[in-house]
Order: structure tokens, then sequence, then C-alpha cells
């Protein structure tokens, strides 16, 4: 294949052409689910504003899921899940401040773009949307699991399915426009303070009792 100037292409040139293009298309599906909305985004639609054949876009993205998904995936990856980083919890860091902290950096970013937090949430719902949860999985479970380094594992269990489903509920209530993307970090760090109160109590209460009275009836 030849370039501009019938100069010979190799094969880095067309991958990078390749990388070009489809930065370009998943660009535009962003700026689309920002400004008109999930439903806007149809393949003919993201050809013609992306100057590229609907045979190119449908080699690429079979469908119009698969499409959302991959837009979808590289936002996150760009502006949610960079700023996620594995540290372990402070010497003087409460496990509420910690966790606080981790879902903070992961919501901000959807503060401020809270459409992709609509897209996101009808995108799990799709034939593909599984991918999205475990891409997000595979970056938050690690930076959890050091903040909740030396927690009882029953603890940590608990915590995972109570917030877990707090998390899906607050999405599909945002999504329904029940209540605002604000209400989201606040919801959630009230029920991990009052958790890992509990929690520190329960710990507290137990080095209490001398290792005889725990040892009896056992």
């Amino acid at each position: 294949m030849t370039g501009k100037g019938g100069t010979a292409m190799s094969s880095t040139d067309r991958e990078g052409d390749s990388r070009s293009s489809d930065d370009r298309i998943l660009g535009i599906v962003v700026r689309m689910l920002e400004t008109d909305g999930y439903d806007a985004v149809q393949l003919r639609e993201v050809a013609k504003r992306s100057r590229t054949s609907l045979a190119t876009i449908y080699k690429r993205y079979p469908t119009r899921d698969d499409l959302i998904l991959a837009a979808l995936q590289a936002w996150l990856d760009e502006n949610r899940y960079a700023k996620v980083s594995r540290r372990e919890r402070a010497p003087d860091e409460t496990v509420y401040e910690a966790m606080a902290g981790l879902f903070r950096t992961i919501f901000e970013p959807w503060e401020r773009h809270p459409e992709m937090l609509v897209a996101y949430h009808r995108a799990r719902s799709s034939t593909t949307g599984s991918a999205l949860l475990h891409r997000g999985l595979d970056v938050v479970v690690p930076a959890a699991m050091d903040a909740l380094a030396g927690v009882d594992e029953r603890f940590i269990a608990d915590l995972d399915a109570v917030i877990s489903s707090l998390v899906y509920g607050l999405l599909g209530r945002f999504a329904a426009g029940e209540i605002a993307i604000t209400d989201i970090v606040p919801s959630l760090e009230r029920a991990i303070y009052w958790m890992t109160a509990g929690y520190d109590a329960s710990k507290s209460m137990n080095n209490s009792v001398s290792p005889r009275s725990r040892n009896v009836g056992s």
C-alpha cells in the first residue's frame, strides 16, 4: 500500500491510522452520549459525523452495543479509572476514610459528566454490559482490598454485599431522575460510616474482653 506521494505505508503506519480512526469514532460517540443521549447513538449517524464509511464502522463494531461499549470503556479508562491507585491504608487512617476516599475518586468524574453515568447504567443492561462490570471490578477491587488490609474477612464480605447493592440502587434512581448525581457519594459515605463504626465498636468490645472470658463456653 502506498501513502501520499507514492511512498509505501508500513504496517506500523496502517496501525497508527487505524488507532487514529478508532479514537475519532469513539470520541464522537462520547460526545453524542454527553450531548444527545444514549438513544441518539446510531451506527449510520456515527459514520456520518466521523466521515467514516458505514462498512468500516460495522467491521470494527458489529453492533450498536459494541460501539457504545468501546466508547464507554475508553472514557472510563481515561477519566474514571486513571485516578484509582493502589495504596495501603496509612497507620492513622480509618477504614471509613480510606473507603470514602476511594468512592469519591471513582464518582468525581461522573459528577462532572452525569450523562456518562446515565449511559453507563443503560449499557450495563445491554448484551455486552457484563464487560463493563468486569472491567470496573478489575480496577476497583484491588484498590479496595488495599484500603481494607487487616480487616476481618467476614466484615469485608458484608461490606461488599451492602455497598454493591446500594451502588446499583443509587445508579438506577439517578438514571430514573429520582435523585441528583451529587446525592450518590454522600449516601455511600453515610452507609460506609455506619458500617465501619459498628465494626470498630465490635472490635473494641472484643479487645476489651479478657482472653479467659472469650474462652468461656468455647
